[in-house]
């Protein structure tokens, strides 16, 4: 009895075992479109599969790919089209799991404004955000109605999309995300109308993925986070209004109309699935880059993205 009661004692004065830690850099400030990875800390589910994690939003949104490839985290939210292009640059990338497995890229123009077709941008100006993926959308887009890009005047507006189209800056918009802008113009009593870009030629793809240092990843860690945010991902499904009151109650700027909406329209968007991948999709995209022009080569999928959980 006193050696039962003696290792009783000892149980309990030692110390628990330690989570293993992981930091997780996100593409940018938190929103709806993070609702697996917020549901699953709120949850307890990455505690449950043994994991303290650190969601970090980025102060540069182009940096987390870079910082994740350097060493200094382990996972960072970024999006399938540039990930083709940053390995292309040599960066040691691969994509691990999916959180958004749709295209959100669309091409905005005002409802009631001149642009009823995409034959109608021929000598009009586009406004973007970023460069690269986008050009070679935009050719593809407007190829089918035999405008070139030196037809149009782009225009850096530097994310500010839906204002720089509501106040007529421009007369299209590339990159908005169809489950913000949209309701962000409504909102706002402007009516907005996306021309959805995988239904005018652009092969489909992931928009936000988690990507990783394959020469330095823990698959195992890895696999677990994506395991706790597929529990998350069905919670959000079979509870979506307890679910956002999850989410909006981690801040209190989520708490408005705008998150609110997005949320709905993100819900049917996530992945339900996020270790699994389909290989003809990057392949498929890998291909469409070099016909725009964009990179000179085809790269396997298997030096693109990976399963982890197959490891």
């Amino acid at each position: 009895m006193k050696k039962l009661i003696a290792a009783i004692a000892l149980l309990a004065a030692a110390p628990a075992w330690a989570e293993d830690k992981m930091t997780v850099l996100l593409d940018w400030f938190v929103n709806p479109d993070h609702g697996p990875i917020i549901v699953a800390q709120e949850n307890g589910y990455f505690a449950d599969q043994g994991l303290e994690v650190e969601i970090i939003p980025p102060a540069d949104p182009s940096a987390p790919p870079r910082l994740v490839a350097a060493g200094q985290a382990e996972l960072a939210v970024s999006y399938q089209p540039q990930l083709h292009l940053q390995i292309h640059e040599g960066l040691p990338l691969k994509r691990v799991g999916t959180l958004v497995a749709t295209p959100l890229n669309c091409l905005l123009v005002l409802d009631d404004g001149p642009i009823k077709s995409l034959a109608d941008l021929r000598g009009k100006k586009i406004g973007f955000s970023v460069a690269g993926v986008e050009e070679a959308i935009l050719t593809t887009l407007l190829g089918q109605h035999d405008i070139g890009l030196d037809e149009i005047e782009m225009v850096n507006v530097n994310f500010s999309l839906s204002p720089s189209l509501m106040t007529g800056q421009v007369d299209a918009v590339i990159g908005a995300f169809r489950n913000f802008e949209l309701n962000q113009m409504d909102i706002e009593g402007v009516a907005g109308r996306c021309f959805y870009i995988e239904e005018e030629g652009i092969p489909p793809y992931d928009e936000l993925i988690y990507v990783a240092n394959p020469d330095t990843m823990d698959a195992d860690k890895i696999a677990r986070f994506l395991a706790a945010t597929e529990k998350a991902t069905q919670y959000i499904v079979n509870n979506p209004e307890k679910s956002w009151e999850i989410f909006a109650a981690t801040s209190t700027e989520l708490k408005d109309e705008l998150n609110a909406r997005a949320w709905v329209d993100t819900l049917p968007r996530f992945a339900l699935r996020p270790a699994a991948f389909d290989a003809g999709r990057y392949a498929r995209f890998e291909e469409f880059l070099k016909n725009s022009g964009m990179i000179d080569s085809l790269n396997p999928v298997s030096d693109i993205a990976i399963d982890v959980t197959a490891q």
